[in-house]
């Protein structure tokens, strides 16, 4: 291996002197690894690399990372006052119950980008607003959940379309990357799932279909007693987050620090997504972070309090004819048992695809476009309702809901719009499918 020579310790003696002026660890050495890796030649994206090599397997790290991000954003959008001035402004529009639901919906509908950021952005936003509009806690989780991995799923600039993208190349005749691009945007109308579950929430939102279940009862007794969460329930959420209040003296500038903050994410992730082919979602986060730490201590907040308050951040956010139908049943079982639509992806489809190949002799036809959407359409069910799911956790903590209470609540909901799912695959296999 080629050395460096003196360059490879300047990391160290940046991570030394940096502990003497700052007097914190962990900030030193993240600029010392910063500093190792742009001196490595690696780039920009080499520091998110180099937390992913040494935390493990790639999926846990780019899960525990992209989660600690959302963590600190969040805890910076609260710290700035600009969750609370966002808040504010809506309250002065003394939204509905209907309407309060459907801004959550919608608001979930456009932070598509990550199924892991979609729960807890709109739980933390729009929580004090439900609150005010009497909108149980188990209901904005519903709402947050349903339109996290379902939506990011249907779109084809995320890392759930370049997972399943990937899944499907090599098996019968999809033999690029376009190829299995191509399939994603042919079976995005045949996900029926996602589309049921993110349909229905609008219904449910607007009035449209009344709440039933354990639903109904969890909304009643917020309107009749204002009782947001049930006796005796348990919040999952860090109090970092909850009782956190906004820096003393600082002018809340809701579009500098938090509207500007969400469309550069997405601005990233979509201009990554065009020059290198891949959504580099982590690493928008991690500049977003970085930017808005900066920026704060220009706003007037010290650097000690803008440190507590990413790591606050940290603590508060770590506490996925016939065949269609079939697959689709297998698929939704595995990921509910299992909690995990991604290894439901990874061991159903390359079971799917080569079974519904059989069929038509390796050649495109709408089988493998219905099996395709139905693998990630079952995976989707188990990650939207499964108590062991990360989204479903994520959705209660953004809620500040009692975690079972939630999973209780939703999955009537879910298996409704699954069995609709299950019905919708019969049809095509019994009538469209020759």
């Amino acid at each position: 291996m080629e050395t460096m020579g003196f360059i490879s310790v300047i990391p160290a003696i940046l991570a030394i002197v940096l502990s003497f002026i700052t007097r914190n660890t962990i900030v030193s050495l993240t600029i010392a690894c910063i500093a190792g890796t742009l001196l490595a030649g690696q780039g920009i994206f080499g520091f998110p690399t180099l937390l992913q090599n040494s935390l493990g397997t790639t999926s846990f790290s780019w899960v525990m990372l992209l989660n600690t991000f959302i963590g600190i954003l969040v805890a910076y959008f609260q710290k700035t006052g600009a969750i609370q001035g966002f808040s504010q402004k809506v309250h002065e529009k003394n939204l509905s119950r209907r309407g309060a639901q459907l801004m959550a919906w919608v608001l979930g509908i456009f932070i598509y980008f990550s199924d892991s950021f979609s729960p807890l952005f709109v739980g933390s936003v729009m929580r004090s607003i439900t609150d005010k509009a009497k909108v149980s806690r188990e209901k904005l989780a519903y709402i947050a959940d349903s339109t996290s991995a379902p939506v990011s799923v249907l779109m084809p600039i995320t890392g759930w379309a370049a997972y399943l993208m990937g899944l499907a190349v090599g098996v019968g005749c999809i033999a690029t990357t376009e190829d299995a691009s191509r399939l994603f945007l042919r079976a995005i109308p045949f996900n029926f799932y996602p589309i049921f579950a993110v349909l229905f929430v609008g219904l449910l939102a607007s009035g449209i279909i009344k709440d039933f279940g354990p639903m109904k009862k969890a909304e009643k007794r917020a309107w009749e007693e204002g009782k947001v969460i049930r006796d005796g329930a348990t919040p999952l959420i860090g109090k970092e987050l909850t009782d956190m209040q906004p820096y003393p003296g600082l002018k809340p500038r809701v579009v500098l620090n938090f509207i500007l903050p969400v469309f550069v994410i997405i601005g990233i992730a979509l201009g990554t997504y065009i020059a290198f082919d891949s959504a580099k979602t982590m690493e928008a986060f991690l500049f977003v972070v970085i930017i808005m730490t900066i920026s704060m201590m220009i706003q007037g907040i010290s650097f000690k309090e803008v440190m507590n308050t990413l790591t606050d951040g940290v603590k508060g956010a770590i506490p996925a004819v016939m065949l269609p139908a079939v697959i689709f049943a297998v698929a939704a079982i595995m990921s509910f048992a299992t909690g995990s639509s991604w290894g439901t992806f990874a061991i159903c489809m390359p079971i799917a695809l080569p079974l519904a190949f059989s069929f038509t002799d390796n050649q495109m036809s709408l089988l493998i476009v219905a099996c395709f959407a139905a693998v990630a359409g079952g995976g989707v069910f188990g990650d939207h309702c499964s108590p062991l799911s990360d989204t479903t956790v994520l959705s209660s903590t953004g809620a500040a809901s009692d975690h079972i209470d939630h999973v209780k609540t939703q999955l009537p909901y879910a298996l409704i719009c699954g069995l609709l799912a299950f019905i919708a695959y019969l049809i095509i296999g019994i009538f469209f499918i020759q």
